[in-house]
């Protein structure tokens, strides 16, 4: 029997540094970055939603602009400090989570899926992961993990609140025994992490089209580009498969094989 919703706690990751995608990320946070014309974030908090009872999120201290932009919306837990990484967020959250299982998303985990694939069917005994198969060895033999798991309440509940992951505590003990249970999606699924994937997850969205924020000015010329808010391409300019920010334009071009 399917877990709930009234016993499922949403919980979205976003205090990451975003180190691979500076330096896009020393003006916004990772998860802020604009997929489509709206954060990341808002496009994870969208897919937990449906099927929880209520949304927390973590951000970092150091990201005011996402604390705020999450203000009135959902749970925020704030972290200073260290960060708490994948299983210190949720020891953190222990008291709100009360009891309950979590259906996690990572904030820069671009996910077209309905997350019922994942969902359903789900008692709660085991941990559920999300993953894609892989022409090679990845994170569980050939199967990569796509940043959207079910927690067991059980296993939340043992959660230390200080900076540890969920790989080591939770999912490579279920693996190793053969209880981790493991769903292969069926649309498309993109780590927003680099450059190259951040901008392919956006023009997935647009169909391949330019995405340009209402508020920024395109005057030259752009192909397969990302124009963030108040930025600007000015008339002598060519720009192919890269993102524009208001302080800096980086490639977005895949690194050759």
């Amino acid at each position: 029997m399917t877990v709930p919703r009234d016993d499922l706690a949403g919980v979205v990751l976003a205090a990451g540094a975003g180190t691979r995608l500076r330096p896009l990320t020393y003006e916004l946070p990772k998860a802020m970055c604009p997929v489509g014309n709206r954060p990341l974030v808002d496009w994870a908090i969208d897919r937990v939603t449906p099927h929880v009872s209520s949304v927390a999120v973590n951000a970092h201290e150091s990201a005011p602009a996402l604390v705020e932009h999450l203000r009135g919306r959902v749970h925020v837990s704030v972290e200073s400090g260290e960060r708490l990484g994948t299983a210190g967020a949720l020891g953190r959250l222990r008291p709100w989570i009360d009891g309950r299982h979590v259906l996690v998303h990572n904030a820069d985990s671009f996910v077209d899926d309905d997350l019922a694939l994942l969902v359903e069917g789900w008692t709660g005994a085991q941990p559920r992961l999300l993953v894609r198969r892989e022409d090679h060895a990845s994170d569980f033999g050939d199967l990569k993990f796509l940043g959207v798991s079910l927690l067991p309440a059980r296993i939340a509940a043992t959660l230390p609140d200080e900076p540890c992951g969920l790989y080591s505590l939770a999912w490579k003990p279920a693996y190793d025994a053969g209880l981790l249970e493991l769903v292969e999606a069926r649309g498309t699924s993109i780590d927003c992490g680099t450059a190259a994937d951040y901008l392919r997850a956006n023009l997935h969205v647009s169909g391949g089209a330019n995405v340009v924020d209402p508020t920024a000015v395109v005057e030259g010329t752009i192909t397969r580009c990302v124009v963030w808010p108040g930025a600007r391409v000015e008339a002598d300019e060519v720009l192919v498969d890269a993102i524009r920010s208001p302080l800096t334009t980086v490639s977005g071009a895949a690194p050759a094989a």
